[in-house]
């Protein structure tokens, strides 16, 4: 098999059985768009039509939904999420096959999936993360042909840009009227914003809204309209609530998490980046959020103003805007009940699409306008490449999200990590699964000390004359491996099980099959 090598040496093949011709990733800009934007067939409906149906399988019927097609479904209900399952059970109830589902990510909860790959029900997946059975079983070769994995953004552009192409988007939606006006702020189930639900809504061929909140029309506030769903079907519930609210929301008591996420403010700082109009992003993780509290002393001690937070919004950012440290939130995926209810009642709390918050496609993306955005690594290696696909053992146990979107946006881009993760360096000459290239990671922060990506001597400088700690990737690693011994590396089956692909589209790397 013919093999070509993209700009970060990684050696890939040119053509994948089951993905097709390989376009080797070039550089973080270096990809520009060549296409138009897609858009489905205009339709229409009457006065007196009806969009409330009785059920899934009259849905099924009455587009029809045939084999083959392309499902989308969002993933804001996270590991409480119940409409996937639902609708993959009237599938196979109606003995379809071939499906492809475009779940924007997969978590444990959807485990079935598993069964309706196994009956030929669904043989393709198209998602930015996962975690789980799923992706156990993809990591083992169980699909026929292997995952796309694509970033918040990159689904985004692929979507728009009919490289994705939905032929039936199921949103699962806590509260809806009859006529297909969604949000997520209001319903038993409520998720907060819809964001990733916003691409597949505007751009897929059929719309089916699924609730479990009917409300008498008109819905207010309205996060999804009425002129995008085709269909509405209500159901006795479409999640739980308690798999909703995930993630870790508190801040880290970890010694050595406090230790990392103190210097990480000390790094933003010392870039000048504490000033008014700072914008900022990080992940809900407890040593993430540790890193927001430290840069809200410093905020709060030199009377900033920063002008928004972004990405995954929790309490602790709303607790920010409600103070008046930030003026608004952009906010694509809430991960709290603070965050719902923010959104809810705050004019500047803005709900937004995923080709809002990190196309790379289009006039503008938000990630564009961060200063500083703070990220995590399964393992960073000398070259600055960060894995956030595979585990230590090669299995699948994550996704870009938006790690790649966001570090491609932002002025200065911080990696935090322990130096051992389960005894294990973090630090590796080549990561096993690059996902987010280094020329788009400016600082990784541990315990141990501050390595600056060569690309960036300003922020050298800036550091040393601040007394940071700093060390290079090299001096890094070495101490790692003196402390807990060099890796063994990890030995993988030719098969590509995953193909990784860059928010433009084209492919970083792939996962190959485990044993």
């Amino acid at each position: 098999m013919n093999q070509v090598i993209n700009a970060i040496g990684r050696n890939l093949p040119e053509y994948i059985d089951g993905y097709g011709k390989v376009r080797p990733f070039a550089g973080a800009f270096a990809t520009a768009p060549d296409m138009p934007r897609q858009a489905p067939k205009v339709k229409q409906i009457f006065p007196g039509e009806q969009k409330l149906v009785a059920d899934l399988e009259t849905v099924f019927k009455r587009i029809p939904i045939t084999d083959g097609m392309t499902l989308g479904f969002h993933h804001h209900l996270r590991n409480g999420d119940g409409v996937v399952n639902m609708v993959l059970a009237v599938a196979a109830k109606l003995g379809l096959k071939n499906l492809n589902i475009a779940l924007s990510s997969v978590f444990p909860v959807h485990a079935p999936i598993v069964e309706h790959v196994k009956a030929g029900v669904v043989t393709g997946l198209d998602t930015n993360y996962m975690s789980g059975p799923v992706a156990q079983a993809v990591s083992r070769g169980l699909f026929p042909r292997p995952v796309i994995l694509r970033t918040h953004g990159g689904r985004a552009r692929a979507i728009e840009c009919g490289q994705l192409k939905i032929d039936v988007a199921f949103i699962a939606a806590p509260t809806a009227d009859d006529y297909g006006n969604l949000n997520g702020v209001n319903g038993p189930a409520a998720c907060g914003s819809l964001g990733y639900a916003m691409p597949d809504a505007q751009y897929a061929d059929h719309v089916v809204a699924v609730t479990d909140n009917l409300v008498p029309y008109p819905l207010s506030p309205v996060s999804i309209p009425q002129t995008r769903v085709d269909y509405v079907v209500k159901v006795d519930c479409i999640g739980d609530p308690k798999g909703i609210v995930s993630g870790t929301t508190k801040i880290t008591r970890d010694p050595v998490g406090l230790k990392i996420a103190q210097t990480t403010a000390k790094v933003i700082r010392a870039a000048g980046l504490i000033k008014d109009g700072f914008s900022f992003q990080t992940g809900a993780g407890g040593a993430s959020l540790a890193a927001a509290y430290y840069v809200r002393q410093m905020m709060e001690e030199s009377g900033v103003t920063g002008s928004f937070a972004l990405g995954g919004i929790t309490g602790y950012m709303v607790e920010m805007l409600e103070k008046g440290l930030f003026r608004t939130i952009i906010d694509v995926q809430g991960f709290d009940l603070d965050a719902i209810r923010s959104l809810a009642t705050n004019p500047n709390h803005l709900e937004v699409g995923a080709d809002f918050y990190a196309s790379p496609f289009n006039l503008g993306a938000a990630v564009n306008k961060l200063d500083a955005v703070v990220l995590g690594a399964t393992e960073i290696d000398t070259g600055f490449n960060v894995n956030v696909v595979t585990g230590s053992d090669g299995v699948i146990m994550g996704g870009s999200g938006g790690h790649s979107d966001a570090a491609a946006g932002a002025k200065v881009t911080i990696v935090v990590a322990n130096l051992l993760r389960g005894r294990l360096p973090i630090i590796m000459d080549s990561v096993l699964t690059a996902t987010t290239p280094g020329e788009t990671v400016d600082v990784l922060v541990t315990e141990r000390g501050i390595a600056v990506n060569p690309h960036r001597p300003d922020l050298y400088e800036k550091f040393q004359a601040a007394g940071l700690p700093l060390k290079s990737a090299e001096e890094l690693k070495a101490l790692a491996e003196k402390i807990a011994g060099r890796p063994e590396s990890i030995t993988t089956r030719d098969k590509v099980v995953a193909v990784v692909e860059y928010r433009d589209g084209t492919v970083i790397d792939v996962v190959r099959q485990v044993d």
